[in-house]
């Protein structure tokens, strides 16, 4: 099963650079070695193709522009079945093995929103394309990172109310 950040590292696999959307895993390599990381088929065409569907559908879920029949499809026929264990029940996932870690990568996901309701979302600079995980108490983390959209974003408003402020005569 995914952890949290590997589902960090898919959701932010589309990071914008120079004003410019980039896609980490249009390079089939770099794809395969963060399959296998994951303990995926790494080099399988079909598991690629289920990978980037299914980054791109929970995507659309979290920045709030949803497609939900596209995870309805990413699920379609997927089963989790439980199995007793020494250890008590342990749930068997009955998917083909292409499309294994994109429904892992919809399981962790879920397992966030029920764990963290309302902690995972898209960083709120509008030139971003990335997603945080707020970990803080207070649950009030607005930007991915705050070395650089969120001094982005502050010095930007600052030079706005300089410049709105008269100045004295």
């Amino acid at each position: 099963m995914l952890d949290d950040q590997a589902l960090m590292q898919a959701l932010n696999s589309t990071p914008v650079e120079d004003g410019r959307r980039q896609d980490l895993w249009r390079d089939d390599h770099a794809m395969d070695g963060w399959a296998r990381e994951q303990g995926g088929l790494g080099g399988d065409e079909e598991e690629r193709r289920w990978l980037r569907a299914t980054r791109d559908a929970l995507q659309e879920v979290e920045s709030g522009t949803s497609t939900e029949p596209r995870l309805h499809q990413l699920l379609a026929g997927v089963r989790k079945v439980p199995q007793p264990s020494a250890s008590g029940i342990e749930w068997h996932l009955e998917v083909s093995p292409e499309r294994r870690l994109a429904v892992e990568l919809v399981l962790a996901w879920a397992d966030v929103q029920e764990r963290m309701p309302g902690r995972l979302r898209s960083c709120e600079n509008p030139e971003c394309r990335l997603f945080l995980l707020d970990r803080s108490r207070a649950n009030t983390a607005r930007w991915c990172s705050m070395k650089t959209c969120g001094n982005r974003l502050k010095a930007r408003r600052h030079q706005a109310r300089t410049r709105a402020t008269p100045r004295p005569e």
